[in-house]
């Protein structure tokens, strides 16, 4: 062969797989871009879902509120600050559905055992403003399984109580409890030793025994208390309420009985109210849902305190 034509020949060779190694790399270089945009839309994506999850952008009552509904609004579970039935959250969700011109009527929905009175009674007295302010807006409430205590405290509030005829209902009554561990101590050899400014300071201590003058005190205290939750109930009940002698003990009715004494009105549910007296079957529900953030600290923060203050001692407690 000739050594002009070889060296042609080995040049092209050479050119040829260089272009094919610049043309492979190109390749190579748009496929990582790809890859990089879609790892990027992807990274974008899961941001935005992590910020709506933690700062929930809905609105209770958001969407339908243009046209003639029923505004719906749940209170379920242990009233107190640290739950998802607190009065800050409950009295925003009435407000929404008591403003919306376009609700026909509001019904509150209850399923709690009861809770803190002071939470109860901040529901109870934001219902009573909003009736003033609204006073052509019918406000019902419907129980499910259980209105008792802190959750019957709030549903008086009502121009009716529909239940259902195996709800219970009732438990006028007041709470507070701890727990006495001196026994025990005593059997281990274990001494409390507590150091207080002020003869009360220390008052229930469950390490401490048991001072019969302080449990007087707090029994004259939750009496208080007891009578505020009767003269709620005789307010908002009025001259339904046949009053039996154990009305106000604290015990419980099923819903037949329930309605036999005046503690309720009648049997209904959400949707009978909504097509049957409001005429407005379209439900609108407005009631605050707890977003991610406050599941988090709730876990982390307030509960771990809540858990620890229970532990040794409830507040008086409308159960």
């Amino acid at each position: 062969m000739d050594p002009i034509q070889s060296d042609g020949t080995k040049q092209s060779w050479e050119r040829q797989a260089l272009e094919h190694l610049l043309l492979e790399n190109l390749k190579e270089t748009r496929k990582a871009r790809r890859w990089k945009a879609f790892f990027r839309a992807l990274t974008l994506l899961v941001f935005v879902g992590v910020v709506l999850a933690i700062f929930d952008f809905r609105l209770p009552g958001h969407g339908m509120g243009a046209e003639k509904h029923t505004a719906l609004v749940t209170l379920e579970g242990e009233i107190a600050a640290s739950s998802m039935a607190n009065a800050l959250d409950i009295n925003s969700s009435l407000t929404s559905a008591f403003e919306n011109e376009n609700s026909a009527g509001v019904v509150l929905r209850i399923n709690s055992p009861g809770g803190s009175p002071v939470q109860a009674g901040m529901i109870n007295d934001e219902i009573h403003r909003l009736r003033k302010l609204y006073p052509n807006k019918p406000f019902y409430v419907v129980v499910e399984d259980i209105c008792a205590s802190g959750g019957y405290y709030v549903a008086v509030a009502g121009d009716q109580i529909l239940v259902d005829k195996a709800s219970l209902v009732g438990s006028i009554g007041v709470i507070m409890e701890g727990f006495g561990f001196t026994g025990l101590m005593d059997k281990l050899g274990v001494t409390r030793r507590m150091i207080t400014a002020g003869s009360n300071k220390g008052m229930m201590d469950p390490f401490s025994k048991e001072n019969p003058k302080q449990v007087d005190m707090i029994k004259a205290m939750i009496d208080e208390i007891h009578q505020q939750f009767i003269a709620v109930v005789k307010e908002g009940r009025g001259d339904r309420l046949k009053e039996t002698p154990d009305m106000f003990s604290g015990r419980v009715w099923n819903g037949e009985q329930a309605i036999k004494v005046g503690l309720v009105d009648g049997y209904g549910t959400v949707d009978t109210v909504a097509r049957d007296v409001f005429k407005a079957p379209d439900i609108l529900d407005y009631t605050m849902k707890e977003n991610f953030a406050e599941r988090v600290a709730k876990r982390f923060g307030a509960e771990v305190g809540a858990s620890a203050g229970k532990a040794l001692l409830r507040a008086p407690d409308l159960r």
